[in-house]
């Protein structure tokens, strides 16, 4: 196996394990009794020790880039929390999941990496496969709820594309950034909303969230997005919602609906075919070119 389909496999299974741990954010969410800017500061603020023993020798230059990965990442963070508040969660979901198109766009412009058909059709199949897994919770939402989903949408489609523009540095550092001004604004909100109430199980849960739902997938995203594109990445992306009813299942045994099944495997297989057509083409390039 060359060196560039090494790479580009390890990257699919670095994201697809990405998208597998920050599905588990649900679940442990309603677990714990806190205001929502609560759980997302401590979450924030665990996730960057884990991040930190692993860049250590971190080279904040505080570069364009890297300042707006960071702001771009806690404004996705910021406005999906807020959404979820004020809309129904299916809403925030499904709205926040348009961005695969915008990123399209904005990695064709400013990283010259242009969209292949698979990766539209995939596109094109994940909305319809999340439409049907939620198609009985969609409703008429909150205008103002609604619109944050999807300007989370956007900011994750920058988040992507200004991540993927530091292939050749350490996009550790601005996720680094980005949880730790996570942290303060979420502290000051949270000076102004009731004290959490500390118990072992929402200790033990925010834990999880801190270490296994975002600092740990800090690192597998680092090592996919300076892999795989930054479309391929937020495609791969798209089977995060897919596992929420899995968590479930495991937690509580409540088997998904025809629908979520209908979806989930709609949704998967489309970002799977999607992303060995992707990786072929990619790993075929270079030995056309040495031909």
């Amino acid at each position: 196996m060359s060196r560039t389909a090494r790479d580009l496999r390890i990257g699919i299974l670095a994201m697809a394990a990405t998208a597998f741990l920050w599905s588990s954010s649900g679940l442990f969410i309603k677990i714990i009794d806190w205001n929502p800017f609560a759980i997302a500061g401590t979450r924030s603020l665990i996730a960057s020790g884990v991040i930190w023993v692993f860049v250590r020798n971190a080279k904040f230059h505080f570069s364009r880039t890297q300042v707006l990965a960071a702001c771009a990442n806690v404004a996705t963070m910021l406005l999906f929390v807020a959404a979820n508040k004020t809309t129904t969660a299916a809403n925030a979901i499904v709205l926040q999941y348009f961005s695969p198109g915008l990123t399209a766009v904005l990695a064709a412009m400013i990283l010259h990496e242009k969209a292949h058909v698979e990766q539209w059709v995939a596109f094109a199949v994940s909305l319809l496969g999340m439409i049907a897994l939620f198609h009985d919770r969609l409703s008429g939402g909150t205008l103002l709820g609604d619109a944050m989903a999807l300007l989370s949408g956007v900011s994750c489609s920058f988040f992507y594309v200004l991540m993927r523009m530091q292939k050749q540095g350490n996009p550790l550092e601005s996720l680094l950034l980005s949880h730790w001004l996570t942290a303060t604004i979420c502290a000051g909100v949270s000076l102004f909303m009731p004290v959490p109430r500390l118990t072992l199980a929402s200790a033990g849960a925010v834990a999880f969230l801190g270490v296994m739902q975002i600092g740990v997938p800090a690192l597998l995203f680092s090592l996919a997005i300076r892999r795989v594109s930054a479309l391929s990445a937020n495609l791969i992306a798209l089977i995060e919602p897919i596992f929420n009813p899995l968590w479930v299942f495991l937690a509580v045994g409540e088997a998904p609906g025809p629908g979520a099944i209908i979806g989930g495997l709609a949704t998967v297989s489309a970002v799977a075919g999607a992303s060995m057509i992707t990786a072929k083409r990619t790993v075929a390039l270079p030995a056309a070119v040495d031909s």
